[in-house]
């Protein structure tokens, strides 16, 4: 991959996209540059050759793709810092910051770069975030070289911008639901005789599996459950017991919730 790539922003984020690009052998180390204050805090990514820098202008002048990755209240100052080197026969700007929309992108830098909001989640520190994307004014080769970005860091899926939002419920908020469940699960299996170590391996990996199963054979939920549940088993009459305690219910009470409180703070 020929491509030259700056993250703007160093953080816990954009630390993790870059260990995560060059992990997968999508970029190497030397097309790769990292801006941050504390230039000190990248050190072991400069140890695995990635330039770092805290000088966004030389980032972009470098970069071919910028990675807008800093705090939301600094977006307009970085951009305002590094429009006027921003060329739109040359560069294309992926912004990662939360609740930035495309058109405020716009009204800084202006029309003519292609634009893209990637909302990935927690889960990309280990390469295996959910990440949803849409974008304006893309060519073909860019939105391919976008989707194959994101892709060595996990899954990601083009949406609707519209849809952002309800993606930052299903795919952001969703992680700390899936958690819940986990520890949920691990409290039962306590209860009913495992230490909390080999009861936490147990749920993991078994929610891990259960989501494998899902992505590799693109099956419905319904389909894999009836594979466990046999007539007057121990699978379905927890199933059961657990929708009469509103299991189901709950939780999609607790995304539209999560949605509505996203919808009335904007």
């Amino acid at each position: 991959m020929s491509k030259k790539i700056a993250i703007i922003g160093g953080g816990n984020l954009g630390a993790a996209m870059a260990e995560g690009l060059v992990n997968s052998g999508f970029v190497t180390a030397g097309h790769l540059i990292v801006t941050r204050r504390n230039v000190a805090a990248l050190k072991s990514l400069e140890e695995r050759g990635v330039m770092v820098s805290n000088d966004n202008v030389e980032a972009v002048k470098y970069a071919d793709w910028i990675v807008l990755a800093v705090k939301p209240f600094q977006v307009k100052e970085v951009l305002a810092q590094i429009q006027p080197h921003l060329d739109e026969k040359r560069h294309a700007l992926i912004s990662v910051v939360t609740g930035i929309w495309i058109k405020d992108l716009e009204e800084i830098v202006g029309p003519g770069i292609a634009l893209f909001r990637a909302m990935p989640n927690t889960a990309i520190a280990i390469q295996e975030s959910m990440t949803c994307i849409c974008s304006q004014s893309a060519n073909k080769d860019q939105l391919s070289f976008v989707a194959d970005f994101f892709e060595q860091l996990g899954k990601s899926v083009f949406i609707e911008e519209k849809l952002m939002d309800a993606a930052t419920v299903l795919g952001a908020c969703g992680t700390a639901y899936a958690m819940r469940y986990i520890r949920a699960n691990i409290q039962g299996g306590i209860e009913i005789g495992f230490s909390a170590a080999t009861a936490s391996l147990i749920a993991a990996q078994t929610v891990k599996g259960a989501a494998e199963l899902l992505l590799q054979r693109n099956t419905h939920p319904e389909q894999e459950i009836d594979k466990v549940t046999t007539p007057k088993g121990c699978t379905i009459a927890g199933l059961n017991e657990m929708e009469h305690q509103g299991f189901s219910s709950s939780l999609i009470k607790g995304v539209v919730t999560s949605y509505k409180k996203i919808i009335d703070d904007m």
